[in-house]
C-alpha cells in the first residue's frame, strides 16, 4: 500500500497536502495524530471512500480502480470507533455479514465465524444474542471478527479503542497482536494514543497540518514522544 503526492480539501480548508508514504506490508502501522490532523480523511482515502483531488493510491503496485471500489473493498477490513455492529442482528449474523454480500457458502461462513470468536476469546454463546447484551469489549472483539471475515489484506482501523475503558483496551490489545501472528497482513491504524501506537505498531506516520511531520520505527517513536505529546495537549 503506497500514497503518492495525495492531497485533498474541503472548500477552503486542505486536509492533506502532498503525502507521499508506503506502508509495509504485514505489519501494524499507526497513523498519529490530534484531531483535525488529517488522518482519518487519510483512511477513507485509501479505502476508496473518499477520492483524492491530487495524487494516487496504489495497492499492490496497481492504481485503486474507483470503478471496482466496492469488490476492492472486500479485501479490505474496516473498524471504527463505534464498532457499527447492526443492533437488530445477532453476533452470529453480524460477524458472518460479509460472507453473504460475496455469497460464500452459507457453511464456510459459519465455520469461518467460529475460528474467529475462538481467536478472540468471544463465547459460542454469543453467537445468538445481540450487540446491546454483550459488554463494550465483547463488540469490539465482535467488530474485529467481522472485518476480517474475508481473510482481508488489508485491515484499516479508525481510533478503534478510544471509547474503551483502559483495563478493557488492555484485553483487546492482546487479541490484535494474537491475531496478527496467526494471520498476518497489513494494518494501519489511527490513533491520537502514543502509548498505543508504542504497544500495537511496528511503523508510525505522524500526521501535522495535513502533512507527514515524522515517520519511523518503534525506536524512532520513543525518541518523538516529548514532542508529540507536547504537540497533541
Amino acid at each position: 500500500m503506497e500514497l503518492l503526492n495525495v492531497s485533498h480539501a474541503y472548500g477552503d480548508h486542505t486536509v492533506l497536502s502532498g503525502i507521499s508514504v508506503a506502508f509495509q506490508k504485514n505489519r501494524i502501522t499507526s497513523i498519529l495524530g490530534q484531531s483535525g490532523s488529517g488522518k482519518s480523511t487519510l483512511l477513507q482515502i485509501i479505502n476508496g471512500m473518499v477520492r483524492p483531488q491530487r495524487g494516487e493510491v496504489l495497492l499492490e503496485g496497481l492504481p485503486l480502480d474507483y470503478e471496482n471500489i466496492h469488490e476492492l473493498r472486500l479485501n479490505i477490513g474496516y473498524v471504527v470507533q463505534h464498532v457499527g455492529l447492526f443492533p437488530h442482528m445477532t453476533i452470529r449474523d453480524n460477524i458472518g455479514l460479509l460472507g453473504k454480500i460475496a455469497r460464500r457458502p452459507p457453511h464456510e461462513t459459519h465455520a469461518r465465524v467460529l475460528e474467529l470468536m475462538d481467536m478472540v476469546r468471544l463465547p459460542l454463546s454469543h453467537l445468538d444474542k445481540y450487540p446491546h447484551q454483550l459488554s463494550g469489549g465483547e463488540q469490539q472483539r465482535a467488530g474485529l471478527c467481522r472485518a476480517m471475515l474475508l481473510r482481508p489484506s488489508l485491515l484499516l482501523m479508525d481510533e478503534p479503542f478510544a471509547s474503551l475503558d483502559y483495563g478493557t483496551k488492555q484485553g483487546i490489545y492482546q487479541h490484535l497482536l494474537d491475531i496478527q501472528k496467526l494471520e498476518s497482513r497489513t494494518v494501519l491504524m489511527v490513533t491520537h494514543d502514543w502509548e498505543e501506537s508504542l504497544l500495537l505498531a511496528d511503523h508510525f506516520v505522524w500526521i501535522a497540518d495535513g502533512k507527514i511531520k515524522d515517520a519511523g520505527d518503534k525506536s524512532r517513536l520513543k525518541r518523538i514522544k516529548e514532542s508529540y505529546l507536547s504537540a497533541v495537549k
